[in-house]
């Protein structure tokens, strides 16, 4: 055998022998935890968490601070099914308790037409409520539950800071899962939608936080756990199932609107909304309006005024004589013909109740008008009428 062959052959047996002997040994040390105890993992014995971000930990205090005070709101309406049975039809909605006297806030559409409206706290104790104050308008409401203790309550923060991207958490009942936490950004601001009830809600909050049937009325809040908005609406197409659903369009009502009609309802005992008088009005331009001899930009024709309101105070007149239009529509003509408000030109039919929603009882609005062959402004003092509960 050559000499190197002969080395080859001495390195090949003395590698098996560490291998099948001491080599052995080293293997068993290794895998000894696992056959021995089972383990499928190496030291450390006891798994540590590798703990909380900074926005988790954020998440979670938020969530403690303010879970507590928000409530879940069932209201019973009393219906008539198809064969004139009078049933009742349970709702479920959210709100949020703001003193320790137990004054709540949540929406009207929660407790609309309920003659029975219970508050569940996060403890399960169950209280009837009253109503204390609602704008329907806003679709606001005020509640009181009268406890034998001092209730946790939220802290109202300052809605006309907020900035489109900063972070918002909701807390609700969505479908009636008591205590959910979801959490997204303000998405846009200002943005209107029309309610149930026929009314254009106006400068709300847009978020892409989960909101779903039963958040309506529970708290929008911020990074620093203040609340900043009121859960109101959500956009969603119908998912097939019966039951509208998110899809990361949802809206709040501002803080600071609601904190208005706290400071109206402390300082007058209820929420009131500003009226003009003019009870009914219709939109014309281009053609119609030509052929009526007003300007072709169009307005809102005045055709009813109630007697003693701001508007006949201010001398606002309205329709003369009635005229049929395209063989079908009657229309009261003759009178004033509104082109601007508050220097805004006329562009719908909602402009006057937009501009109303911008206003509160006193405040002056000047309206410009078109009236024989003229323009002329007629400033009005708005006055005020409670919302019935």
């Amino acid at each position: 055998m050559r000499p190197r062959a002969l080395i080859l052959t001495f390195l090949l047996v003395a590698g098996f022998w560490f291998v099948t002997g001491n080599g052995n040994w080293t293997v068993q040390k290794l895998i000894q935890p696992i056959s021995r105890n089972g383990k499928l993992w190496s030291e450390p014995v006891t798994a540590r968490g590798a703990g909380y971000t900074s926005d988790e930990q954020n998440n979670i205090d938020i969530y403690r601070s303010n879970r507590l005070a928000t409530v879940n709101i069932t209201s019973i309406v009393y219906q008539r099914d198809f064969f004139f049975q009078v049933f009742p039809q349970k709702g479920i909605g959210s709100g949020f308790i703001i003193n320790e006297d137990g004054e709540i806030i949540t929406n009207n559409h929660v407790i609309s037409g309920s003659s029975n409206i219970t508050v569940t706290l996060s403890d399960h104790k169950q209280y009837k409520a009253d109503v204390l104050g609602i704008d329907r308008r806003s679709d606001f409401a005020i509640l009181r539950i009268h406890a034998d203790h001092k209730l946790p309550f939220v802290h109202l923060g300052d809605s006309d800071k907020l900035v489109v991207g900063q972070k918002v958490l909701a807390i609700g009942n969505p479908f009636g899962l008591e205590g959910t936490l979801t959490t997204g950004i303000v998405s846009s601001l200002g943005r209107s939608i029309d309610s149930e009830e026929g009314n254009t809600l106006e400068g709300l909050i847009q978020t892409d936080a989960a909101i779903n049937p039963g958040n309506s009325g529970g708290p929008l809040l911020d990074s620093s756990g203040n609340v900043i908005g009121i859960n109101t609406a959500i956009y969603s197409p119908n998912n097939g199932s019966g039951e509208a659903g998110s899809i990361g369009i949802g809206f709040a009502m501002p803080i600071n609107r609601a904190k208005e009609k706290l400071e109206e309802y402390r300082a007058t005992g209820h929420i009131s909304h500003p009226v003009i008088g003019i009870s009914q009005t219709f939109f014309v331009q281009g053609d119609l309006a030509e052929a009526l001899e007003m300007p072709t930009s169009g307005g809102l024709l005045v055709e009813t005024i109630a007697d003693g309101s701001p508007a006949a105070d201010a001398g606002l007149r309205g329709y003369t004589r009635v005229v049929i239009v395209g063989g079908r529509y009657r229309l009261g003509i003759g009178g004033d013909l509104i082109i601007a408000i508050d220097g805004n030109p006329v562009t719908g039919q909602d402009a006057l109740q937009r501009a109303l929603n911008q206003k509160r009882a006193g405040d002056k609005m000047v309206l410009t008008i078109y009236r024989g062959n003229r323009t002329m402004k007629v400033p009005v003092t708005l006055g005020s009428a409670p919302d019935q509960l």
